[in-house]
Parts: structure tokens; C-alpha cells; sequence
């Protein structure tokens, strides 16, 4: 009999002689080996009975996975296509799970999770001039800024929210726990016409700004240090301006808020004679990115500006209505072609960060104010909160869809809870039935910060230990000032 294969023992050629059954196990080995030299190692597959992608097409694959190396997605696809071309050093599994990009709320102040409560069922001037400005310049530091941002980072990542923008003070110390808890963020250094806890005028808040902006400008992948000027009627016009220039000079964005209140309008009117969107246009104020939060109340005139101008506009529906700001014309931006996504403000007026609530009432409240259940449809409303959230943002080719070469900004969706059951649309019941505690798993730039609803990122019983002592504290030292 030929010899079948010849191979080298200890140097020496020998001769194997095999079997029918043995030559055929060989040979079966042998392409399994060579099928696994084929395979690329990766970090992570992440599988799902839907991967709602959120691409321009919408596309939504059933029973897909998506492949994640070095904090890029490679590939997105059916789960068998791509397990025959990876294979992951980790995995997570998606038996009754949606995965979707990660959730991007485009406007929040993070550190009040702290002030959650403390005042609450008033005007917006009354809440900020009488409550929440006094008590952020007796209370807020840097301690109180760390606690309170790590016990929102907690909050945000349970809720399946991966990238925020952040105006708040101490930013130096926001960028560190947006650094350890691992999601990724644009953090404004807040610019304010008043003694804050972090600056004693806005000249000064400037010049802090600055030195935030270039300790931390192309320090982390995740973040982004810019500046965050409070709005027109803390700010006048010429500080307006300079820190404008400051933010182009340094080639970062600026977060404001912008058009919010009918206080707001009629100040604008009475002291520069004109709306605040057009003193903005008037000054140059949009000359180089800008995120505006709220725009309540621009006018059919203004709606153009903000297009032209490439304006991201951040929708924030519970904070608008529980102040009673108003109604925003989110269809109408949204048909004039705005950039516009969904923000929950602060914790002091919302009274949560949860994204599903701002989808669910952003959608609710256009259908009813313009008495149209056609209006706002669940996929639109969707986008606002992924895809065109980032790009609202300035991070549209970095997160927000599930596509090849983005970072791995995910999550998965548990649907085996009981208000899932039947699901005929998957993307209506993201956006109608899913709420928070739904999220099972949460992945930041290929990281896992969140598995199978264990917190892997911040220490939460540190954070509640915290947290709740502050706000003791804080409480304590309200009543006393109260007696």
C-alpha cells in the first residue's frame, strides 16, 4: 500500500499508512485548520435576534452579530456569515436581545443628579435665580461634581445612553469620570456672567475655559473638551462674542442654551431690539460649530438660519413641559432640514436621564400639539436619538449607526419581558414600549461597560453611599437656612 501522507519525526521521514476512516478524519482536521487560519481574532462579537442599525437605509438584519476589534466595528451581518469569518475573544449572546447603537443625549448637566427634587413645580427664572443658582454657589465643587456626574454616568449607562454632551462646572473633573466610566462625551466649560463655583465672571470663565479646552483637546478618543456659554441673558452680547472667538481660535464647538422660554424671547427683544437666534446670526455667533439646546420658540424666519448655519438644535421634551417652556416645532425644523436630537437637560428639571422617556414624550407631544398622529413616527424619533443625534452633535462619523468602521458604540435591548410580548415592529417598540430597565448590555469604543445589567465601569455601591450623604448634607444645611 502507497504511503497516504509522510511526515518528519525527530528529523527522519517516516511513512503513515492510514485507513479509509482515519484519512478521512485527517482530512476533515485539516480544513478545519485551515478554516480557523481563515478566521480573524477579534476582540468581541456582539449577537442579536435584530440588529436595528440605524444606517440611511434603515437596514435591520434578523438574527445578525457585529464584530469589534480595537474598539472599531468591522463588520455588521447575519450571525453565521460572521462567525465564519471571526472568531472573539469575547462574546455577548442575543437570545431575545435588540442591538442598536447606543442612545446620544445631546444635552444634559450631569452633576445635578445631586439637585434631583430639590425644587421643583416652578417657572424656569424662578427655578434658576431663586433655587438652583444659590445653591449650586453654596454647594458645588469639585467633590460635588465628581459624585454627582459618576451617580449620572450610573444612570446614563443603565439606561443604554453611550455619548452625552455636558455643561457643568469643574469640567476637568467631569472629563475624569467620563474617562473612568468609559462612555464618551462632549464636555462644555460652562461661561456665565455671574460668580459661579468655578469662576468669579465670564471673563474668567473664558480664560478657564481655555486652559480646559487645551489640557484635554485630542487627549482622550472619547472626549471632547468645548465651551458652554449659558445662555444670552446670562451672558451680553460681546461675551457673547468672545467666546466665540475663543471656541474657533482653539477649533472646538460650543453647547448654549438657545430660544427657550418666552422670558428669554422677550429679553432679547428688549434689550438688543430682536429675537435671540437672529442677535446670534447678528454677531456671528454661528460662525463655527454650535449645539443649541431647547429652540422653543424660533420663528419661521429663524428656522432658515438655523439650517444655513448647520445649527444642531437638541430637543428636550420632559424639561420643556415640566417648566412649561413650550411646545418646540420639532416637525417643522425637522422639514426645513435642522440637525436635531434629543437631550434630557439636568436632573434637577426632568427629574431623570432616561432617553426611552424623551423619545416616547418628544413623539406623543408633536401628535397632539399639531393634533396629527402621523407626525414625529417612531423611526424619525428614533434617528433624533442615534444617528441624527450625533450628528446634532458634530459626531456623526464617529457613533450613531452600526456601520463598518464607526466605534462600537452599542447596546442590547432585552425583549423577553412581558410588554414585549407579541413584538410586530421592532423599531415601534424601541421607541413605544422599551424603557430603561430593558437595557441588558452596554458597549462603549469596543469596551463593555454594562453585561447582563452588571455595572462592570462604576462602583455603584460607592456612588449611592455618596451620593446620599451629600445630599443629607445638603438637605440639612437647606433646612437650617429655611428656619
Amino acid at each position: 500500500m502507497r504511503p497516504l501522507f509522510s511526515i518528519r519525526l525527530n528529523g527522519m521521514p517516516k511513512d503513515i499508512r492510514l485507513t479509509t476512516a482515519t484519512a478521512a478524519l485527517a482530512l476533515t482536521l485539516a480544513a478545519c485548520s485551515a478554516s480557523e487560519s481563515q478566521e480573524q481574532r477579534i476582540d468581541l462579537i456582539v449577537y442579536g435576534d435584530a440588529i436595528v442599525t440605524m444606517d440611511a437605509a434603515m437596514t435591520e438584519i434578523a438574527n445578525g452579530a457585529i464584530a469589534v476589534d480595537d474598539g472599531i466595528i468591522l463588520a455588521v451581518g447575519d450571525a453565521s456569515e460572521i462567525d465564519a469569518r471571526y472568531s472573539a475573544r469575547d462574546t455577548l449572546e442575543g437570545r431575545n436581545r435588540v442591538v442598536m447603537p447606543g442612545l446620544v443625549n445631546g444635552h444634559s448637566h450631569a452633576a445635578m443628579t445631586l439637585l434631583r427634587g430639590v425644587a421643583d413645580d416652578l417657572a424656569l427664572m424662578d427655578w434658576l435665580q431663586n433655587y438652583i443658582f444659590p445653591a449650586e454657589v453654596a454647594f458645588v465643587d469639585p467633590e460635588f461634581v465628581r459624585i454627582g456626574t459618576e451617580l449620572a454616568c450610573w444612570e446614563m449607562i443603565r439606561g443604554g445612553t453611550t455619548t452625552f454632551v455636558d455643561m457643568y462646572y469643574y469640567p476637568d473633573t467631569i472629563a475624569e469620570v467620563v474617562e473612568d466610566c468609559g462612555m464618551r462625551a462632549l464636555i462644555s466649560a460652562t461661561v456665565i456672567d455671574q460668580r459661579s463655583p468655578d469662576a468669579e465672571s465670564a471673563a474668567d470663565g473664558i480664560a478657564r475655559g481655555r486652559g480646559f479646552v487645551e489640557r484635554w483637546k485630542n487627549r482622550h478618543p472619547r472626549i471632547t473638551p468645548i465651551f458652554g456659554p449659558h445662555a444670552n441673558y446670562t451672558l451680553n452680547a460681546e461675551q457673547l462674542k468672545a467666546t466665540r472667538e475663543a471656541a474657533n481660535e482653539l477649533g472646538v464647538p460650543i453647547s448654549i442654551h438657545l430660544s427657550e422660554s418666552p422670558f428669554e424671547i422677550e429679553y432679547s427683544k428688549n434689550t438688543y431690539g430682536t429675537t435671540s437666534i437672529e442677535l446670534f446670526e447678528d454677531i456671528g455667533f454661528f460662525d463655527g460649530p454650535t449645539i443649541a439646546a431647547h429652540v422653543v420658540w424660533p420663528t419661521d424666519d429663524e428656522i432658515p438660519i438655523l439650517v444655513d448655519r448647520e445649527v444642531g438644535v437638541i430637543h428636550n421634551p420632559t424639561s420643556n413641559m415640566k417648566i412649561a417652556s413650550g411646545v418646540a416645532p420639532v416637525t417643522k425644523m425637522l422639514a426645513a432640514g435642522v440637525r436635531l436630537g434629543l437631550g434630557t437637560d439636568g436632573a434637577a428639571s426632568n427629574n431623570d436621564l432616561d432617553m426611552w422617556e424623551e423619545m416616547r414624550l418628544a413623539a406623543f407631544l408633536q401628535k397632539v400639539d399639531r393634533m396629527d398622529p402621523e407626525a414625529l413616527p417612531a423611526d424619525v424619533v428614533l434617528r433624533m436619538a442615534t444617528s441624527a443625534g450625533a450628528e446634532a452633535i458634530g459626531l456623526g462619523d464617529v457613533t450613531g449607526s452600526l456601520e463598518p468602521g464607526k466605534r462600537a458604540d452599542l447596546i442590547q435591548v432585552a425583549f423577553d419581558d412581558v410588554h414585549h410580548v407579541p413584538t410586530y415592529d421592532v423599531k415601534s417598540h424601541l421607541v413605544y414600549v422599551t424603557d430603561e430597565q430593558d437595557v441588558a448590555s452596554v458597549v462603549v469604543d469596543g469596551r463593555i461597560l454594562m453585561r447582563e445589567r452588571a455595572m462592570l465601569t462604576v462602583d455603584t455601591e460607592r456612588v449611592r453611599d455618596e451620593a446620599t450623604a451629600l445630599a443629607a448634607a445638603i438637605q440639612a444645611e437647606l433646612a437650617r437656612r429655611n428656619r
